[in-house]
């Protein structure tokens, strides 16, 4: 993989995961009122409104981006279509872009390395499961 490719992903999927934890936060302060945290229609409420729009846009926008870094990154490593799919959806999980970012970083250090990313199968695990 090119060295740019993955120092782009890398940079996508932590500004992914960080929006991603912020909107999470916004949320709570939009929809705090139904747990009795502030009363409906205060300026804590009112903030937390403006934060979702605003952040929910930028983090819909850049993990459009994501996606299609991921994608890209995934395919030139050769990366099993199951383990990418997990790969893109992990910008939709709080956290879950840190994790996959992990992963990725690590099969490319194993094809550096010239192993494989999944491990085969012995013929013992392949008749015990």
């Amino acid at each position: 993989m090119k060295p740019g490719v993955l120092i782009f992903y890398r940079i996508m999927a932590y500004v992914t995961a960080v929006l991603l934890i912020l909107l999470c936060a916004a949320m709570v302060l939009k929809y705090g009122h139904f747990l009795g945290l502030w009363p409906e229609g205060s300026a804590t409420q009112q903030t937390g409104t403006t934060w979702v729009t605003t952040i929910g846009i930028a983090h819909g926008w850049l993990y459009m981006v994501y996606l299609l870094v991921a994608v890209v990154a995934t395919t030139q490593l050769r990366v099993p279509m199951g383990r990418m799919l997990l790969v893109l959806l992990a910008g939709t999980i709080p956290f879950g872009a840190f994790f996959a970012e992990r992963k990725v970083v690590r099969w490319h250090e194993l094809r550096l390395a010239g192993k494989p990313i999944v491990q085969p199968q012995t013929a013992e695990e392949t008749t015990a499961s």
